[in-house]
């Protein structure tokens, strides 16, 4: 069982995200606050109501009574709109901000985290918890209070009519609570767990919605559904169990009610027979007894959805708690132009029993092109995430210049290195949003200048709406080339110091490729570019050769002087070729 959180991490959750609000809620209060003096005089009416249509043969004082009854029960019906109105545009703002601030945060993790947790998970923290603290945002706080002072109010008024009656009812509101509050501790608990088995599942549905091409070809279809159908098995019963949390509460809450209008008959019963109050007067008792379990049943439903509250706090508090092992720079700049590279004896590991890269060494001189060769899981992809800094190294140092790139801030550096994978992503929203990002200081003269370049011109002229036209999701509607090409553009217009190309050309076919071989030329002018290839052609504008294997370095040299020194590895692939040599 997860620790209770604190009263005081309440408070701090509400006075963050209620403090911009503080008019709003003023004014919710105030209608509350009306709103519990009507409550409680509408039966003082009634009473007066019932006593005089005893005594009095004239029907005048019964049709004012009448009037002023049916006046206060609609500005109260008027006031609770508003109030609902106010409460609920509070609670959504409060929870669109956090909602924002989980969402930048997760944003911010490393790659270890995002590798640990499906995005389906993610998603679920983002929006399923924090739409279950929706009325704790809204209105908890307020409403808790107003309905507590609705029942102190009527208690006071019930100590007027009689010390006895008053203690009675006194004990019942006080019993109610306490019995509420005891069933509570037993739900809270299978809540946590709900939440936790819904994050489970979401996270799965996406995993596998998104790979539903692959699960499809692969003749998995069965296996997914099965485990669809398994992890159903495991919710039912923790939802079985988190319902019966909150039925005990509500049963609980009945069989007080029906106590307390027991207690209330009773108590009228024996100071009616004795003469010691008027009809009315029990009446208004039986009212006031009915009107408590009102404000009783909300205190329990706000403490359900506290309850529902405590776990999706305690989940949101364990994400915003988690720090990312990547932590920003000091803020060192990087220099300006083309970037200079080096490793400096450079371990790393994705695990800690695990050595992916050992001992890197080698500098890249400013300007000058790289191809980095080696079989699947010589380390050549885990170098370039190291140089973006997604993870980092495990001992020695990357520099850019004289500067680490640990001394860095993050969103410099990533300004300054631009990275062209196999693996595009098309979002869905226009072309120009999807070349930019989003950035409005890059010119749309400048967009279409670097589609040129990239021999997208026909491309581009056969958009309907030019780079307002709208792109889908995942590309539907572009071929792997024209999606690849984007790729290109998006890096190029960030205009960045360092550019990595991972295999980027291998969606592309030979006509494609060969047709934006000039075009990258022309445009790593005064950039230095790291090539990361599965085919010799790439790399034949590389300057430097780079050779891992089994994650270290087995060659780096000149391209020109490798190639001509028989000996050397790279110039065995010219021989042999490449895909023979690192079969």
């Amino acid at each position: 069982m997860k620790a209770k959180i604190p009263a005081k991490e309440y408070a701090g959750l509400l006075q963050s995200y209620l403090r911009p609000q503080k008019k709003s809620i003023a004014w919710l209060a105030v209608l509350l606050i009306a709103g519990i003096v009507m409550q409680l005089i509408n039966p003082q009416i009634i009473r007066y109501f019932i006593d005089t249509a005893k005594t009095q043969e004239s029907v005048k004082p019964l049709l004012y009574a009448a009037g002023l009854f049916i006046g206060v029960s609609l500005l109260q019906q008027v006031i609770t709109v508003i109030a609902t109105y106010i409460g609920e545009n509070v609670g959504w703002i409060a929870t669109n901000k956090l909602r924002g601030d989980v969402a930048e945060h997760c944003m911010k993790l490393d790659m270890s985290f995002h590798k640990a947790h499906t995005s389906g998970a993610i998603i679920e923290r983002v929006d399923g918890d924090i739409n279950n603290l929706a009325n704790f945002f809204s209105n908890f706080v307020v409403t808790l209070l107003s309905n507590m002072l609705l029942v102190v109010g009527m208690l006071v008024l019930l100590f007027r009519e009689g010390f006895v009656i008053g203690l009675g009812m006194t004990l019942f509101v006080v019993s109610a609570i306490y019995a509420i509050q005891y069933i509570r501790k037993f739900a809270v608990p299978h809540w946590g767990n709900l939440r936790q088995m819904s994050s489970k599942f979401y996270g799965f549905l996406g995993e596998h919605l998104e790979g539903t091409e692959d699960t499809r070809a692969n003749g998995a279809t069965d296996y997914v559904m099965h485990r669809f159908f398994r992890l159903i098995r495991e919710w039912l019963p923790l939802r079985t169990k988190a319902f019966m949390g909150w039925a005990s509460m509500w049963i609980t809450t009945l069989v007080v009610f029906a106590i307390g209008n027991a207690i209330a008959f009773a108590l009228s019963a024996y100071y009616w027979k004795h003469g010691s109050i008027t009809l009315g007067t029990v009446y208004m008792i039986f009212y006031y007894t009915e009107l408590m379990a009102k404000p009783i049943e909300k205190i329990r439903t706000q403490m359900e959805d506290l309850q529902k509250a405590d776990a999706s706090i305690i989940r949101i508090r364990e994400l915003l708690a988690t720090q990312p092992a990547i932590r920003d720079g000091i803020g060192l700049p990087l220099p300006a132009g083309p970037l200079s590279v080096r490793f400096n004896q450079v371990d790393f590991g994705y695990e800690d029993d695990i050595t992916t890269l050992d001992g890197i060494d080698f500098r890249l001189e400013r300007g000058k092109v790289l191809g980095v060769l080696g079989r699947t899981g010589s380390g050549k992809t885990t170098l370039a995430r190291l140089l973006l800094r997604f993870y980092d190294v495990r001992s020695g140092g990357i520099s850019f210049g004289d500067v680490d790139i640990r001394d860095a801030k993050l969103s410099d550096l990533r300004e300054r290195v631009g990275m062209v994978t196999q693996n595009i992503e098309i979002f869905q929203g226009t072309v120009r949003d999807n070349l930019t990002f989003f950035r409005e200081d890059i010119a749309d003269t400048d967009i279409i200048h670097v589609l040129e370049e990239l021999g997208l011109k026909e491309w581009f002229r056969s958009l309907p709406s030019g780079l307002d036209s709208a792109l889908e999701s995942g590309g539907g509607g572009l071929s792997a080339g024209e999606a690849q090409l984007i790729s290109f553009a998006r890096v190029f217009l960030s205009d960045p110091g360092l550019i990595i190309l991972d295999e980027a050309s291998s969606r592309l076919d030979p006509a494609t490729e060969q047709k934006i071989e000039q075009a990258i030329s022309r445009l790593l002018v005064n950039r230095t570019c790291i090539i990361i290839a599965h085919r010799l052609a790439t790399i034949q504008r590389a300057d430097q050769i780079l050779i891992l294997e089994q994650g270290r370095v087995i060659e780096f040299g000149d391209r020109a002087r490798l190639a001509s020194d028989h000996k050397s590895k790279y110039s065995q692939m010219l021989q042999v070729g490449m895909e023979e040599m690192l079969a």
